[in-house]
């Protein structure tokens, strides 16, 4: 989804080392006696929005109520609503942080770049897909497509924050291969979203929708969809 992009989210190189936390397996330190600190309150927040986002997951936003919310985490209704509002509120706060936390950062791309263009691409497409595929990011694209109409700037941020890291470090590496010769693409940006959309865009809506792939078709189609792609930026 995302203009066939696949966006999620994806933190030092696996999004399955870091799953939402369930409220059972949280650790904090809970305010004494006293005014809670700064580092407390912060702590709790982020508690809060971990929780929330878990439930909006399993149940969808319909089903999510605030008050089951609340109890999850450990607070009072009134303490969540003096954060949020509404539940509305809560949900876009808890998908953005999402989306901030398993975004697939430079530093992964930058892992697997070498001199080979080819095989370069076609890494690249290894961790966007793998990254898709985990079952946090599926629920979490799940949610924004059915939501998508009453959350409409989620369903862009998505894209725009979360394909961000890729596009970027994709036109890059193609102005600089451009400069070499090595390929002609006088508009890499474009570039760089076709390349997200022909690669990883067909894969990412066969798992958002349930169904998996087998990994020597997967392998067959990236290496197809780098070479197809190549062959249109390739010097004539």
């Amino acid at each position: 989804m995302y203009n066939g992009t696949g966006v999620f989210h994806y933190e030092h190189f696996s999004l399955e080392s870091k799953k939402i936390r369930s409220h059972a397996n949280l650790t904090v330190s809970r305010p004494g006696v006293g005014r809670p600190t700064r580092a407390q309150q912060e702590q709790r927040h982020e508690e809060l929005l971990n929780v929330a986002l878990d439930i909006f997951l399993e149940r969808g936003f319909e089903q999510a109520t605030m008050e089951e919310i609340a109890i999850q985490v450990g607070m009072s209704k009134r303490t969540v609503y003096a954060r949020y509002e509404d539940k509305g509120t809560l949900f876009k706060a808890a998908v953005r942080r999402a989306i901030e936390r398993y975004t697939v950062p430079r530093e992964a791309f930058e892992a697997v770049a070498t001199d080979d263009l080819e095989e370069t691409l076609a890494a690249i497409a290894h961790l966007r897909i793998a990254n898709v595929a985990t079952p946090v990011a599926t629920k979490l694209q799940r949610i924004l497509s059915a939501q998508s109409y009453r959350f409409p700037e989620l369903f862009h941020a998505a894209f725009e924050e979360g394909a961000g890291p890729t596009i970027r470090f994709l036109t890059d590496l193609f102005e600089r291969f451009s400069k070499q010769g090595d390929i002609n693409v006088t508009e890499p940006r474009r570039a760089a979203a076709a390349f997200l959309s022909l690669v990883v865009g067909g894969p990412a809506r066969i798992i958002v929708s349930g169904n998996t792939l087998d990994a020597t078709e997967m392998e067959k189609h990236i290496r197809f969809a780098v070479g197809l792609f190549l062959r249109g930026v390739g010097r004539r």
